[in-house]
């Protein structure tokens, strides 16, 4: 159809709608009719102004150069395979999934002390091996806890297990929360580990009682480790500096290692966060019976209470308040379960009514301030779980909640400005994390 014939319909088309009263429609279809017309003219205009070239072809011949062809059997090769444990594993089933058939190896495993390991399966946890094309085993390799791995290798047509150390790498984290209930609370809310919520505790703890101090509105900041072994995460790992505001007051503290490695938080100033004992053993808890003269829960009469009674589930971690070393460890009448502690200065302490004691904790064996001892029981004279804990300087009970507790050592003059410079950069960090957060909510 050529532009004449379009013409000559538009317009039959144009007093057919006119005649009927329809305006608007002829004006519309007038428009629609007149796009592809102009559409078509431009296409033609373009097309016909469009000059092709020639192009020449050349057919290139070129020589290359192929490897030698090998005999390889395939006896070489070698298959990677990765699994992560699930519920309901066996060892069988995990080593058909990572594609082992192998039955010499299996008995290896089952028999091998050095390699026992394997059948301590974690949920979660990866275990990776290397095979041939027909399943044998050369190399199986199991994360089977935090501080050590398994690999097993086949040397010639042998099996050999050994247990090899961990190296992990830290990955800096960082999270900020707001006090609703408790410190758990705000921290889980916040997705941070609940070690990291524990070692909050301590280091805020010659300043804040978790026990009475909360407030809601209270808030906190913390960048901290998280630790990895080839890729697959472990455990959380340190603090590196924190932030916490309470009832509007402002602490802060910052880790700091000086040359010989030893560690220490402080705050802005370069003051020591911490005292040479802690005030409470537990984390979280509340006081179930002060020190002084009480009525005796299970014998009725009136007596001395010679330490303060920690209320806490059965399981709670105990913490040695300062450093020192085990005095005793084992049962001593109505106390039940208990561990004493010799420290510098003529201080000793006593944790009562345990149910369990950490491991390697045994008489003459050295402790750490904050390092888990034992765990909360109601062992001896006890009517429920809960934590007896004494103090004692040159022989006579004080109260540990009312006792003075000596600062810890300064911070070493000769590492003053070193840890300015980092508390300064890592102060930064802080306030970025805790207005980025609080903006969000705005």
């Amino acid at each position: 159809m050529n532009f004449t014939k379009l013409k000559i319909l538009s317009q039959n088309i144009t007093e057919s709608l006119w005649n009927s009263g329809g305006k608007r429609t002829i004006i519309a279809i007038g428009v629609l009719l007149a796009l592809p017309v102009f559409g078509v003219l431009t296409a033609f205009g373009v097309a016909s102004d469009t000059q092709l070239e020639k192009i020449v072809r050349h057919d290139v011949t070129q020589i290359l150069a192929l490897p030698a062809l090998s005999n390889n059997d395939g006896d070489d090769e070698r298959y990677y395979s990765s699994e992560r444990i699930q519920r309901g594993d066996t060892v069988a089933t995990l080593l058909q999934r990572l594609n082992v058939n192998d039955t010499a190896a299996f008995n290896f495993l089952r028999t091998e002390p050095a390699a026992r390991n394997i059948f301590q399966l974690r949920p979660g946890r990866s275990v990776q091996a290397v095979t041939d094309a027909d399943g044998e085993l050369y190399s199986l390799r199991y994360l089977y806890s935090n501080e050590a791995l398994l690999e097993v290798t086949r040397q010639s047509d042998a099996f050999v297990a050994s247990q090899k150390n961990l190296s992990p790498a830290a990955q800096t984290v960082q999270g900020t929360g707001t006090i609703k209930s408790s410190l758990y609370g705000a921290t889980d809310d916040a997705g941070i580990p609940d070690a990291i919520a524990n070692q909050l505790a301590r280091i805020f703890s010659t300043d804040i009682d978790f026990h009475i101090d909360l407030r809601r509105g209270d808030r906190f900041s913390v960048i901290y480790e998280m630790l990895y072994q080839d890729g697959e995460y472990l455990r959380p790992g340190r603090v590196l500096s924190a932030e916490f505001i309470n009832n509007a007051k402002k602490f802060e503290a910052f880790l700091f290692t000086d040359a010989e490695g030893n560690e220490g938080y402080y705050s802005a100033a370069g003051q020591n966060r911490a005292k040479s004992f802690l005030r409470s053993p537990l984390a979280f808890s509340r006081i179930s019976s002060g020190f002084g003269g009480r009525m005796h829960p299970i014998f009725r009469n009136w007596r001395a209470h010679t330490g303060v009674d920690f209320a806490a589930p059965k399981g709670t971690p105990v913490w040695a308040t300062a450093d020192g070393i085990i005095e005793y460890a084992g049962v001593k009448g109505g106390y039940g379960n208990v561990v004493e502690i010799r420290h510098s200065g003529g201080v000793t302490t006593l944790y009562g009514h345990l149910s369990a004691f950490a491991s390697g904790v045994r008489k003459g064996s050295r402790v750490n301030q904050g390092q888990t001892v034992a765990y909360v029981g109601a062992t001896g004279f006890a009517t429920g779980p809960h934590l007896h804990y004494e103090f004692k300087l040159a022989g006579a009970h004080q109260d540990p909640m009312r006792v003075a507790l000596p600062k810890a050592d300064p911070l070493p003059a000769q590492y003053r400005a070193a840890f300015l410079g980092q508390a300064a950069i890592q102060g930064e960090q802080l306030m970025l994390i805790r207005d980025a957060n609080f903006g969000r909510f705005e």
